[in-house]
Order: C-alpha cells, then structure tokens, then sequence
C-alpha cells in the first residue's frame, strides 16, 4: 500500500512538471509569434535589420566582391586621386587619377582605392566586433548566473572583481592593456572584451535574482528540481531576452570602440583596412583629401547605427512594459 502511494505520488509530481513544461512552452512561443508580429510593423527593426543584414552579407561575400589581396598593394604613383565627377570638392590641389581606372571614393595614401578598402575594412569590425560580443555573453551568462544563484562568498566575490573594471574608464583600460600585451588584432579584441564582459555579468544577475523568486521557480524547486535544471533550464531562458538585446545594441558600440583604438594608432599593420584605421590615415589630409574621412567614418555611423536600431526595436518587441 505504502508502495503504491509513493508510486502515485511520484506520478503526480512528473506530471506536474510536465504540465508545467508545456505551459511554459505554450507562453514562450505565443511570446515569439506576437514578437514577429510586432517586428513586421516596426520601423526600427525593419531599418536596423535591413542596416545590419545587409552590412554582414556585404563582409561576408567581400573576398568575391573585390580582390581580398587588395590592400597589401599599393601605388604611390595614384596616391591621393579623385577621379569622380559626381562629386566636386572645389580643392585647388586635388590630383587627378592617371590612367583610365575608376575610382568612385577615390584613393587612398597608399595609392589604394578607398571604396575596396571600405569593402574589405567592413568583415574586419563586424568578425571582431561580433567575436567580442558573443564572448562577453557567453562569460555573463556563467558568472552572473552562477553569482545570482550561488549567491553568499561567491556571489560577493564576482561583484567585486566586476567593479574593479568598472573603476576604469573602458577606453583608457583597453589603452593601457595594448601597451603592455603589444599591437596586434587578438591582442586588440582581448582588450576590449576584458573592459566589456563586466557589464553583462551585472546585468544577468540582476535578471536572474529577480526571476528566481517567481512562483514557477519555487514549484520547480518544491518538486526536487536540481539547482542546475531549475537554473540553466528554466529560469535562464525566461531572462534572456534583456541580455540578447544589449547584445545586439553592444555590436554597434564595440564597433565604435575598437575603431577609436585603431584612430588613436593602435593598428598592428600600416597598411590593415580596418575603418577607423583609413579614418586616422586621412586626418593629416583632411585639407586636401577630404574623402579620406568622410567615407569610412560614414561606414561606422551607418553600421552601428544600424545595429543601435535593430537594438532598440528588439527591445521594445520584447519588452512588454514598452510595447505599443
């Protein structure tokens, strides 16, 4: 008889789970269809994602579209031309572009043709850029869980390791970093995500703390759910959608981060077209080559624009206290 009772028990506490599942489940993905909905009449989730689709398949087919060797080769004899007639820069000293090849941005100091150093610059920020995001999060998600939900010495541990990077300003620690680590493009993405991962670590603490005392949290935690399952299985996904948006909007900043490195002379190679280091070429020829600046620097605002867009309508789909 005793057999049987526990028997029958532990059957109603697997279906009770299972229901729970399943509703779970059901919310979850009557959340996704009413967000896909919400994405169609949002402008600023069809702007950014058009910005942002379009800025990754263009870095992605780079290497068919233009010559990914280009850049390593220069021609002093063309160096500094403008050979487009759409656009007049009224520049008494403007040199002319010899021969019958075309250059619709012009060339660089190098002799390079500025619209295929774009081209080629763009795959460079976005792979850095989205190596650097994607690692901080996967760091939050481990450390800021576990600190929420471990709580006690741990958790005091982790929020004080966090806070001595955020004593430093972001930008002047990555400086101090690539002077002492050396330049080159992994010592460069080290340094921004070791001033970038703190702030997703407080922000899935945060997240986690407040979910992990909801009623489903205890019913799962009441039915002898392990930490692990109630943690990484059912508390994690329902406070991910905060951390996916900052990450989205983080891809734009980091852009503009590791960009400011390179404008501020951290560059491995003279010759790397990475944006903001054509940007920091062309500033001593601001006068006389004005298109060194102007497109590249275009490229960066229209990119991380782009991303800061697909961000901020993302976050207003998902988050119900903003939806409209």
């Amino acid at each position: 008889m005793e057999k049987e009772e526990n028997q029958k028990t532990r059957e109603d506490d697997e279906a009770f789970r299972d229901s729970l599942k399943k509703a779970q489940r059901s919310g979850r993905a009557n959340e996704v269809r009413f967000a896909l909905h919400l994405a169609r009449k949002n402008p600023l989730v069809l702007v950014g994602s058009a910005i942002a689709i379009s800025s990754v398949l263009l870095a992605m087919l780079s290497g068919h579209i233009v010559d990914p060797k280009a850049w390593k080769f220069t021609d002093l004899a063309a160096k500094l031309c403008w050979n487009n007639p759409a656009i007049n820069w009224n520049l008494v000293n403007l040199a002319p572009c010899p021969g019958t090849q075309i250059h619709l941005l012009g060339t660089d100091l190098y002799g390079r043709d500025v619209l295929t150093m774009i081209i080629l610059g763009l795959p460079i920020d976005l792979e850095i850029s989205f190596s650097i995001v994607l690692s901080a999060f996967v760091i939050g998600i481990v450390l800021g869980s576990v600190a929420a939900y471990a709580g006690g010495i741990l958790d005091e541990a982790i929020l004080r390791i966090t806070d001595i990077f955020f004593a430093f300003p972001s930008l002047v620690l990555a400086i101090v970093l690539l002077t002492v680590l050396g330049r080159s493009l992994t010592n460069l993405t080290l340094a921004v995500l070791i001033v970038w991962w703190p702030l997703y670590v407080r922000l899935v603490r945060s997240q986690i703390l407040a979910e992990k005392e909801k009623p489903y949290a205890e019913a799962l935690r009441a039915t002898g759910a392990s930490r692990f399952r109630v943690l990484f299985l059912h508390i994690l996904p329902n406070s991910i959608y905060p951390v996916l948006v900052q990450l989205t909007l983080d891809i734009g900043g980091v852009i503009l981060t590791f960009s400011s490195l390179m404008f501020l002379g951290f560059s491995p190679n003279p010759l790397i077209p990475e944006l903001g280091k054509l940007v920091s070429d062309g500033i001593a020829y601001v006068s006389i080559a004005p298109w060194l600046i102007i497109f590249p620097g275009l490229t960066i605002v229209i990119v991380a624009f782009g991303f800061n867009l697909l961000g901020d309508g993302i976050r207003d789909i998902l988050d119900p206290r903003l939806r409209r």
